[in-house]
């Protein structure tokens, strides 16, 4: 074999996505393995998500191999870190892709790795491959896209690998190397339906300061609507699934790429029913009238907050009365609204928080996930803040997750702040749904003021200038749904 393939997402071994149950494949890896192969290339590709790390260890001393390749994210981070001594075990030299060691790769490579890739790994691992095995890790300044430790254990990057240009060209997801009948029935044993996920485009160019963009950068880059509607077709064709998730960032992000796309599917009698995200600004009646034919049957704003000075802060570039709108329009249209709700970015206050509990209740989402905001090392908001960053953890014990911003409100007042958020919201949904059950608005009125006065009786940790921690949910879909190498 010329590399093996691996991620580090072992759901058995992840007690809150057990509890979710809704598996997709790392799309960025099938990619990877795919361009690999049409090159000529031997892949072996590891899918952990359905193993253990003791059967990655077993599959790598059997294997032996001399090259690996590990995608990794902030979610993986410790199991790739536990991954790496065993494939030096076997003497493999080990590449590093995915959105997480570009921002850290002086850390991982002390960590023992070798080699960082930086950006969208297909073309850069097209050349790496051969290079190592006729040079070694000799010359690899020539090789665009990568950061390793030169023979004095200086840190080098090389020039940046320019992103590929025609996607189409690109093989579909290498989806036959994996178990995917396993995610379907897993799908279907916990949900009741199958689910398979796709890409149209790469990138997203808006300006969201807590987003990464580390594999894909500023860039958008869309594939052919006759593609792209291939690949649905070849999906629906081989794996019948019950409803498709759209991974991408936006999905209408090009209203007349996505009035086309609508209207081949419709041509060719391909109506497999769908999630996507989007944005407020990328909406309109025609757009919406379009994902409803789709069979879009919900749709996630990025929402992330009910104040408009928060927004501008983060410079979403999205105004809550056009959210308002959007999220009327779609629901009008028979589309349930999904929203994701981020609570405590820098310079938040108590009125900020209460603005969003009062937009959620006029905007009465269908269902919504909360997180808080934490800075991801690359990002705008990471540089906004970094003199204010602390962690009482090593790093190979934490995420960007575990960081904390001095000056904000501490974690109990931000899990005070959900319970209240979340309660006081239902409670409204339920009474305006007719759900009026005395117990359950009991239970939801007395959660509301567990909230408030959670949240009154640890304001004063901030003011006392006690550091905040990060907090944080489950992953969102969004999160889990990996895309990039």
């Amino acid at each position: 074999m010329d590399i093996l393939l691996a991620h580090g997402y072992f759901i058995a071994e992840d007690e809150h996505e057990r509890a979710i149950m809704k598996p997709y494949p790392t799309l960025g890896l099938l990619y990877i393995s795919s361009h690999l192969k049409a090159k000529g290339f031997t892949v072996d590709l590891f899918d952990g998500t359905f193993q253990t790390m003791a059967d990655f260890v077993a599959h790598v001393r059997r294997k032996r191999p001399s090259l690996v390749g590990l995608y990794c994210n902030l979610m993986t981070k410790q199991n790739i870190l536990r991954m790496i001594p065993v494939c030096k075990e076997v003497g493999a030299t080990v590449i590093l892709g995915g959105p997480e060691p570009a921002n850290y790769a002086a850390e991982y490579l002390t960590f023992h790795a070798d080699i960082v890739v930086v950006g969208e790994g297909e073309l850069t691992l097209e050349e790496l491959i051969p290079h190592l095995a006729r040079h070694g890790r000799s010359q690899l300044n020539a090789i665009q896209g990568l950061i390793f430790q030169d023979d004095d254990g200086r840190l080098v990057q090389t020039a940046a690998r320019p992103y590929i240009k025609d996607l189409s060209a690109q093989p579909w997801p290498d989806r036959e190397a994996i178990d995917m009948p396993r995610y379907l029935d897993t799908w279907k044993t916990h949900h009741g339906r199958s689910s398979v996920s796709l890409i149209t485009a790469r990138g997203c160019p808006y300006t969201c300061t807590w987003c990464s963009h580390s594999v894909f950068g500023h860039t958008h880059r869309r594939r052919a609507v006759e593609d792209v509607a291939d690949e649905v077709a070849w999906i629906q064709e081989t794996y019948q699934p019950d409803q498709l998730w759209y991974a991408d960032d936006v999905l209408t992000i090009a209203p007349r790429w996505f009035l086309s796309y609508a209207a081949e599917l419709k041509r060719r009698g391909l109506g497999v029913p769908f999630e996507c995200i989007s944005r407020p600004d990328r909406l309109d009646e025609k757009i919406v009238a379009a994902l409803a034919d789709m069979g879009c049957e919900r749709l996630w704003l990025g929402s992330e907050s009910g104040s408009q000075p928060v927004l501008e802060r983060m410079k979403r570039k999205t105004e809550v009365a056009d959210l308002l709108a959007k999220n009327r329009l779609l629901q009008a249209a028979g589309i349930e609204v999904g929203m994701f709700i981020m609570l405590g970015y820098d310079g938040e206050e108590m009125a900020d928080i209460e603005a969003t509990a009062a937009y959620l209740k006029e905007a009465n989402p269908d269902l919504f996930l909360t997180t808080v905001a934490y800075p991801i090392k690359g990002t705008a908001y990471y540089n906004a803040v970094a003199d204010r960053v602390t962690t009482p953890l090593a790093w190979d014990a934490r995420t960007d997750r575990d960081l904390q911003v001095n000056g904000r409100y501490s974690r109990q007042f931000y899990d005070h702040a959900t319970r209240w958020l979340v309660n006081t919201v239902n409670l409204s949904k339920a009474w305006r749904a007719g759900q009026r059950h005395p117990l359950r608005l009991g239970k939801l009125w007395l959660n509301t003021q567990r909230g408030r006065l959670g949240m009154r009786l640890t304001q004063h940790q901030r003011e006392s200038g006690q550091t905040a921690d990060s907090g944080g949910r489950g992953w969102s879909a969004k999160e889990r749904a990996a895309d990039g190498w």
